[in-house]
């Protein structure tokens, strides 16, 4: 028997005009198999607008980059508070070519399956990731692949907790000694030195996990530029090739009708030849015998020339 969980996941994972039949065929089995309570939990389940199946197909067909993205939001929440205004505008920068880039690959990716989208759509999904990019809650509904609707970033990041809290002023009774005052001093001081290294290391790993993002955002780029190179090529290619069958196809119809043309006149050439032959051959003996009855009467004739006597020349 299956359980919700394995139901969703396969009814999510199919195209937004499937999702209904194929849902409703699975809370009949659930009722037929006596669980009504499970049946009523997937009839429940909500179709998912285009917007958020082009969504769940992103995190469904590119695992990678969503973990990159959700770690990317992790990283950027974790600087919020500690980058300057130039460095925030220049993740902001590289967050907005991430969340594009994967956009457009989602679009691509639900064109594949056959259901294209248009930029609308588009724009719903860059808000969905956008959203999983600010606030931690977006970014688990996301990644698990199973949004019915798309998601809407709140403003600014969600607020995380300082990893150091400042600490309560201390009373110190006057009594304490000069000595014991400047070993506490010392202490505040390699204590708030700790604490700045501290800082210093987290920023400096937000950097490099932002930078690393960025570079996987452009290497994916660069990818999809030659792809898409590439498959402009090949479709020219193909047009090239069919054209220059079709043109073959063209002449070799056009050579066989004028083998067949030949082939007929080749026919009546020979007809005509053997024909032409057989008249010349009919003429040939017909001048034979004219010539040889011509020669016998002339022979047989043996008449003398009038007035002329014999044995006279």
């Amino acid at each position: 028997m299956r359980d919700l969980d394995s139901v969703a996941e396969e009814l999510y994972g199919l195209r937004p005009d499937r999702f209904t039949a194929a849902r409703n065929a699975r809370a009949v089995e659930a009722r037929r198999a006596g669980d009504p309570a499970l049946a009523d939990r997937i009839r429940a389940l909500r179709k998912p607008t285009l917007a958020a199946w082009t969504s769940n197909l992103l995190v469904r067909e590119r695992r990678e980059e969503t973990r990159s993205l959700v770690a990317l939001g992790e990283a950027l929440r974790r600087a919020h508070h500690e980058l300057d205004g130039e460095r925030l505008r220049d993740l902001g920068h590289r967050r907005h070519l991430v969340v594009r880039a994967l956009a457009r690959e989602a679009g691509q990716l639900a064109a594949e399956a056959g259901q294209p989208v248009g930029e609308d759509v588009l724009h719903e999904v860059e808000a969905t990731l956008n959203a999983a990019l600010t606030d931690p809650q977006a970014a688990e509904e996301w990644a698990a692949g199973r949004l019915a609707r798309p998601l809407s970033a709140p403003v600014g990041f969600t607020a995380v907790a300082p990893a150091a809290v400042a600490e309560r002023p201390r009373r110190r009774p006057p009594e304490i000694p000069e000595k014991e005052k400047a070993r506490e001093g010392k202490e505040e001081r390699e204590a708030e030195e700790e604490r700045q290294r501290e800082r210093r290391a987290r920023l400096e790993q937000a950097r490099q996990e932002a930078a690393a993002t960025e570079r996987e955002a452009r290497e994916r780029e660069e990818r999809h530029r030659r792809a898409q190179a590439d498959r402009e090529r090949a479709e020219a290619q193909l047009h090239e090739a069919e054209r220059r069958a079709a043109a073959l196809a063209a002449e070799l119809r056009d050579a066989e009708e004028r083998r067949h043309t030949a082939a007929a006149e080749a026919r009546e050439a020979r007809d005509r030849a053997r024909e032409a032959e057989r008249e010349a051959h009919r003429a040939r003996r017909r001048a034979e015998e004219a010539a040889g009855k011509a020669a016998q009467e002339e022979r047989s004739s043996g008449q003398r020339a009038p007035g002329r006597p014999r044995g006279t020349r």
